[in-house]
């Protein structure tokens, strides 16, 4: 990507594309959770993969299952960040929790890691359809523009 292509938020945060973002969200193997639970805020660490344009991960959690069997909407994040050079990114997914069909259980059950947090007990699995896509990058000053509000968006 060069220079002339990258476009930065008013902070001065690298905006990334779509296609960027969804390379970052599966380059990692723990995201959180944000959802509803008792009408409060809630955010939960899941490890997950990635299948195509959805965000699968196990649980025996029952608030997060209801959501699941509610269609809750929730958002999903993922980030890096690296302290000593200032720079790092996050991405953050929204869409509809579901319960995975029985008949793809076992499929995609194969794809999550093998030794999950919590003590092995019933596990459900649970998709997140992934309807928004949006990320952010520090990107060190020797690396941007001379000025990044040159690049926000019209």
């Amino acid at each position: 990507m060069n220079g002339c292509s990258r476009r930065f938020d008013q902070s001065g945060l690298e905006i990334l594309s779509a296609a960027e973002c969804h390379k970052l969200l599966g380059s990692v193997r723990v995201g959180r959770l944000l959802f509803t639970s008792a009408a409060l805020p809630t955010v939960r660490l899941v490890n997950f993969v990635v299948d195509a344009d959805t965000i699968v991960f196990a649980t025996a959690d029952a608030d997060r299952y209801r959501a699941a069997e509610r269609g809750d909407v929730v958002a999903f994040e993922v980030d890096d960040i690296d302290l000593d050079e200032h720079g790092g990114w996050t991405v953050t997914a929204v869409g509809h929790l579901s319960v995975v069909d029985a008949d793809e259980f076992e499929d995609l059950l194969q794809t999550l890691p093998r030794r999950p947090w919590p003590p092995d007990r019933e596990r459900h699995l649970i998709r997140l359809g992934i309807e928004s896509l949006d990320g952010r990058r520090l990107v060190a000053w020797v690396q941007r523009h001379e000025d990044p509000r040159q690049d926000e968006l019209h």
